[in-house]
């Protein structure tokens, strides 16, 4: 169902769509598949609901997203499984992504409080200036699948904190997530058109985001490609954006590191939601005198790594999203071996027997990676990583920096002295220091070069929600 204006609704047209679980095949829900219709019930319903809800309270706001969160952990076990059911995550994963979801809303339920303006001296003493923050106004925000949970409340939670409205679009293949935040929402109480829910067809629904003048602001996580044309389309009406887009994400081991932590670390990064996430390792550089002996430690940790439906127990790597993602991993490997590459562990799709109906890849590690390969310069977004090698310091940064994304990169050393060096050298929004998993809601996530603008989560991730406005008052003497 769609929800517009607090209510709950079909599809002014009546379309539906169906939601198919990855690792089966199975449909596991129809959908109501919104348009352009919709979504403009959804922009008046927002605009409407404006000024009212800017002019509450911050501590009034704070209690809507702070029960919103207090439901949600009441549901975190049913909420994962429907995860799982719906884009493939392992269940510990689906957990662990709803606790991430639950963070965003409580620490912008807190932060909403923490709006600050300035006095400024003035340059003639019967003048006063004071600058003030103001909600943006409505807000379209378009989530991805991947993270079909944290995704919208990372936007959602600061949006609604800072005083906006709100019209979401979550991805297609992953709309039930979404659903059960906005029930959350609802039974909370939150005011009428504050925010409404509209899946359904990118094309129209995106599209009336864009077009629309009320629309003062778009947030999307997704592809550098579709970034970039929203980014034209919001010249039109001159919209505020956020941009997560594509990574490359380079992680890179140093011969002094420890090469089981190292490894332990790669696999953390890579192969958490089967590498189907925007800051995970694409390109590993290990230092050339110690790479055969690291490529053999993460190949042997991979090989243990099990693969099928997220919802077993013991499954460490669950399906991918869709037979086209599975295709993108072979046809990334079968160019490198190609071109000299050694699969050291992994390297097939998974076709036979309980995979039949699945869209499964095993975990594979690639040895002898080159810069001549697809895989160093195009985002595989699946199960495959591979090793390339260097000689010094000065090498590993080169390359590493040598691509136009700029979202996350990660370093694994001892020496502290080369951990500032390395760090302060990348050209990347994140670095990971010995840390393959840094997101967290307190600090900013965000990217540079063609990774994106703007930055979610922490103080910062508040920011892009609001307007500065400057009051100069003159005043009788």
């Amino acid at each position: 169902m769609l929800y517009i204006n607090g209510e709950w609704c079909q599809a002014q047209s009546g379309k539906t769509f169906e939601v198919t679980n990855p690792a089966t095949g199975e449909t596991i829900a129809t959908v109501a598949k919104g348009g352009a219709a919709d979504t403009q019930a959804a922009i008046d319903a927002a605009q409407a609901a404006f000024p009212a809800w800017a002019r509450l309270t911050a501590k009034e706001r704070y209690t809507y997203l702070k029960n919103t969160a207090d439901i949600l952990r009441g549901r975190v076990d049913e909420i994962a499984a429907l995860i799982t059911r719906e884009m493939g995550k392992p269940l510990a994963e689906s957990k662990g992504e709803i606790g991430l979801a639950i963070d965003y809303l409580d620490w912008y339920a807190e932060e909403g409080k923490r709006i600050y303006g300035d006095t400024i001296p003035a340059s003639s003493p019967s003048k006063r200036i004071i600058v003030t923050r103001q909600p943006v106004g409505v807000v379209g925000a378009i989530t991805p699948w991947n993270f079909p949970i944290a995704m919208i409340t990372r936007k959602l939670a600061p949006a609604l904190a800072a005083g906006c409205t709100i019209i979401l679009k979550a991805a297609s293949a992953t709309p039930l997530a979404a659903i059960e935040v906005f029930k959350a929402l609802h039974e909370a109480g939150l005011p009428k058109g504050v925010a409404n829910l509209v899946n359904g067809s990118a094309a129209e629904v995106v599209g009336a985001m864009m077009a629309s003048p009320v629309v003062r602001k778009i947030t999307f996580t997704g592809s550098t490609e579709v970034g970039k044309e929203l980014v034209r389309q919001s010249a039109d009406t001159m919209k505020k954006v956020s941009m997560e887009l594509g990574g490359h994400a380079p992680f890179i081991v140093f011969e002094d590191a420890d090469l089981e932590k190292a490894a332990e670390g790669a696999i953390a990064s890579k192969f958490r939601n089967a590498g189907q996430t925007c800051i995970c390792t694409n390109r590993i550089y290990v230092q050339k005198s110690v790479a055969e002996k690291f490529a053999a430690i993460m190949a042997e940790k991979v090989s243990r790594l099990v693969v099928g439906n997220g919802l077993e127990e013991g499954v460490n790597i669950g399906p991918m999203i869709d037979r086209q993602a599975v295709e993108k991993a072979q046809e990334h490997i079968d160019d490198a071996v190609s071109k000299g590459a050694k699969v050291v562990c992994g390297g097939s799709k998974l076709e036979q027997g309980a995979y039949a109906n699945g869209c499964f890849f095993e975990p594979t590690v690639l040895l002898n990676a080159t810069h001549e390969m697809k895989i160093s310069y195009e985002e595989t977004f699946g199960p495959v990583a591979p090793i390339f090698t260097f000689e010094t310091e000065e090498e590993a940064i080169r390359r590493a920096n040598d691509t136009v994304y700029g979202l996350a990169s990660y370093v694994f050393t001892k020496d502290g002295s080369r951990m500032f060096r390395v760090a302060e050298a990348l050209d990347y929004g994140i670095v990971g220091i010995n840390d393959p998993v840094p997101t967290v809601a307190q600090a900013p996530f965000g990217g540079v070069k063609e990774s994106g603008v703007g930055r979610e989560g922490g103080k910062y991730g508040i920011e892009d929600y609001l307007d500065y406005k400057f009051m100069s008052f003159q005043l009788e003497m």
